[in-house]
């Protein structure tokens, strides 16, 4: 692929919805993770294991705390399994329709596994900083996986819904205590008829800060709201990025069933001190 300054502009531009935004340092790589978009809709071409594979490589390839590696994937291609996983997951049809559902696990269960052979205690695991290293770990797996899917002509789409049930998600899944679902992954090859594009996201200006937070980046959101309404109108929706935020976090009814969380890692082993 060419680096030329036309495709630096229009991988920023579309990023950031603004036909004046560039970027100047760009290769392969930049240039696939600015075209990212979420992808629902799925063609019937299977994901065969040697990309299974490739997208497991690459995500063990990232960053670990202090090499602890506390997370696990549950790779699903039963239509059976991804159906019922879909009804779990707020029945969100293209979990039933991928041909590949990667539930992404934060896995704490191993290690305790370990220091039962070994006779030993893992007291430390009882805490919320090892609970946010199983979740952020597993994170920056997948993330790892994303791209690599991308790089393979693959698309995926992020499933938080995973969530809503825990418990039933964790029977259908067979988990062992000490582990949670984080989320889930949809993964096939893009439908070329989807409706969608790359959505633009806030300013940079908005979030890189120099030395010390600047809050007043927020005056950069009223722009960024128009930006996203314009986004939105081009596929049937309404409302800004304002709206969103704001009805998504108004209260525990908006959480899906996700509100009593602590309860549930708490049930699963995950005590989270």
């Amino acid at each position: 692929m060419a680096d030329t300054a036309t495709e630096r502009l229009s991988g920023a531009a579309a990023r950031y919805g603004d036909a004046d935004a560039t970027l100047d340092v760009a290769n392969d790589v930049v240039r696939l993770q600015l075209a990212h978009r979420s992808v629902r809709r799925f063609t019937g071409r299977d994901v065969t294991d040697e990309e299974l594979a490739a997208l497991v490589a690459a995500a063990q390839s990232a960053p670990t705390s202090s090499n602890l590696q506390p997370w696990s994937v549950i790779a699903v291609r039963d239509p059976e399994r991804k159906a019922r996983l879909a009804r779990l997951s707020a029945s969100q049809d293209f979990v039933a329709q991928a041909p590949l559902f990667l539930v992404w696990i934060a896995d704490l269960g191993r290690a305790r596994r370990l220091a039962e052979r070994a006779g030993t205690d893992v007291h430390a695991a009882d805490y919320l900083e090892t609970t946010l290293i199983g979740f952020i770990d597993t994170a920056l797996a997948a993330q790892n996986a994303v791209v690599a899917a991308e790089s393979l002509g693959l698309g995926s789409v992020f499933v938080g819904a995973i969530r809503n049930r825990p418990e039933a998600v964790a029977a259908e899944l067979g988990l062992p205590p000490h582990t949670v679902a984080a989320f889930g992954l949809a993964v096939g090859e893009p439908d070329p008829a989807e409706r969608a594009d790359v959505k633009p996201r806030l300013p940079q200006e908005a979030v890189l800060h120099r030395e010390q937070y600047d809050r007043a980046s927020d005056d950069l959101i009223p722009v960024y709201d128009e930006r996203l309404e314009a986004y939105n109108r081009r596929f049937g929706l309404k409302g800004t990025w304002t709206d969103r935020v704001l009805t998504r976090l108004k209260g525990p009814e908006s959480m899906g069933g996700r509100h009593v969380l602590r309860e549930v890692l708490e049930r699963f082993g995950l005590p989270s001190r």
